[in-house]
C-alpha cells in the first residue's frame, strides 16, 4: 500500500507560526496546478508499491482550489495507479473558505475526510496567530460540513501559545469537544526561524512559554480529550475508535508515498526526495533534492516514528530488519539510560506512555544509532 500527497502551497495570508512552504502569490496558482498534473504524470514510476490506499491534499490552503480541481487530481491518480484499495481521501480546509456553495460542490467529489484548521476558539488568540477566521466561523464551518453528510472530520488545534493560558485553552477544548468530530490533532506551538514568530523572537519581541507551562498545557489537552473517549494514538493525534488518520499513520509506519507540488516530499522505501522550489521556480520546471537512506538512517527513522505512536517500537522488528546487536543495544539503553523512567518494555515493544509523549524527542535522541 502507498500514499499520494498533493501540496497546495497558496495562502491568502501567512500565519505567524507556519513553517510549511507557502506563498501568497495567488497569481501563480493556475500555472502551479497545471505543473502538478504534469509532475504526477511524470513520476508514476517513483513508487515501487503502486497500490494507493490514501490521498491527501495539504498546504498551504487546499480549500483555495475549486472542488472540481481537487477531483481532477483524484481522477488522475485513479488513472495512473491501482486504486482498488483506496480508502481515504483527505482535504485540508480553512473555516473561512467553507460556504454552502463550496460544501455542495465538495460533496460531488470523492473526498471522504476533512481536516479543518480551527487552531483556537478564542478570537484574540486567532488574531495573534494571524488566522483569517474567527471562532464563530470555525464552529459554523464544522456544522455545515456535518450537515452536508461528512462523518469523518478532523479538527486541528494549537496549544502552548504565549500570553494565552489554561482559560483560553479550555475554551477551545470544550468548544471542539462540543463539535463531536471523529479526530482531533493538537499541536504544541513551535517557533521556527522562517516564520513571523521566529523573526520576532530573534528581535527579542517574542518568548516561548516556559517548560512547566508547556507540560501543563499538554496535560490539559491529553486529559480533556482522553476523558472524552478519544484515543491518544500519536504525539499530536487523538481519534474516536476506527477514525485514526490512515494517511498520516502511513508516514509513521514507513509506507511509500509520492509527494507532488512545490514543498512536497516523497519516499519509496530506499530514497527520500523533496522539491524545495518556490512557486516561481516550480512553474519553470521541477527539480528535486534527494538522499539514499543507509541502514542506520532507516533504523533511526524507525526509532523516531515508532516511538511517537502508542504502539511503540517492536524489538522483534528491529532484530529482523537491523540485527540482534541493535535489539540488544536498544534494550540495554532503554533499561539503564537516564530515559529509562520514560520508557516501558511491554511484551517486546518499547513504548512511551501517551501522557509523557511531550518529551518523546528527548527519548528518541537518546536511542538513535550514532
Amino acid at each position: 500500500m502507498a500514499a499520494v500527497y498533493f501540496h497546495i502551497p497558496f495562502c491568502k495570508r501567512l500565519c505567524g507560526y507556519c513553517d510549511f512552504y507557502r506563498s501568497v502569490k495567488l497569481r501563480y496558482m493556475p500555472q502551479v496546478v497545471d505543473m502538478m498534473h504534469g509532475e504526477l504524470a511524470e513520476q508514476q514510476s517513483f513508487l515501487h508499491d503502486t497500490t494507493i490506499r490514501t490521498i491527501y491534499f495539504g498546504g498551504g490552503t487546499p480549500s483555495l482550489l475549486a472542488p472540481c480541481e481537487i477531483e481532477r487530481f483524484i481522477e488522475q491518480v485513479r488513472s495512473q495507479f491501482d486504486c482498488s484499495q483506496l480508502e481515504e481521501i483527505t482535504v485540508e480546509v480553512n473555516p473561512d473558505d467553507i460556504t454552502a456553495e463550496y460544501v455542495a460542490e465538495l460533496r460531488k467529489t470523492s473526498v471522504n475526510r476533512i481536516s479543518i484548521g480551527v487552531q483556537s476558539l478564542d478570537d484574540r488568540c486567532l488574531e495573534f496567530m494571524g488566522r483569517r477566521h474567527n471562532a464563530r466561523q470555525a464552529v459554523d464551518a464544522v456544522k455545515m460540513l456535518q450537515e452536508a453528510g461528512y462523518d469523518n472530520i478532523s479538527v486541528d488545534v494549537i496549544f502552548g501559545i504565549p500570553n494565552f493560558g489554561v482559560t483560553e485553552l479550555m475554551t477551545t477544548l470544550e468548544g471542539v469537544l462540543a463539535m463531536n468530530v471523529q479526530h482531533i490533532s493538537a499541536y504544541h506551538l513551535t517557533i521556527e526561524e522562517n516564520t513571523r514568530f521566529g523573526r520576532m523572537m530573534a528581535r527579542g519581541e517574542f518568548t516561548e512559554i516556559d517548560e512547566c507551562s508547556s507540560e501543563s498545557h499538554y496535560m490539559w489537552v491529553h486529559r480533556a480529550l482522553t476523558n472524552a473517549g478519544y484515543e491518544h494514538y500519536e504525539v499530536s493525534n487523538y481519534a474516536r475508535e476506527g477514525f485514526r488518520s490512515k494517511h498520516n499513520s502511513s508516514y509513521w509506519k514507513g509506507v511509500e508515498y509520492l509527494g507532488i507540488g512545490p514543498g512536497a516530499h516523497s519516499f519509496n522505501g530506499a530514497m527520500r526526495r523533496w522539491c524545495e522550489q518556490s512557486v516561481e521556480e516550480y512553474v519553470g520546471g521541477v527539480e528535486y533534492g534527494s538522499e539514499v537512506l543507509s541502514e542506520k538512517d532507516k533504523l533511526n527513522e524507525y526509532i523516531m516514528t515508532s516511538l511517537r505512536c502508542a504502539e511503540g517500537l517492536s524489538l522483534a522488528k528491529v532484530e529482523r530488519d537491523f540485527g540482534v546487536k541493535e535489539r540488544e543495544r536498544l534494550e540495554r539503553e532503554a533499561s539503564t539510560n537516564d530515559i529509562s523512567r520514560l520508557l516501558k518494555n511491554d511484551n517486546g515493544y518499547l513504548r512511551i506512555e501517551p501522557e509523557m509523549m511531550l518529551v518523546s524527542d528527548l527519548v528518541i535522541s537518546e536511542l538513535m544509532a550514532l
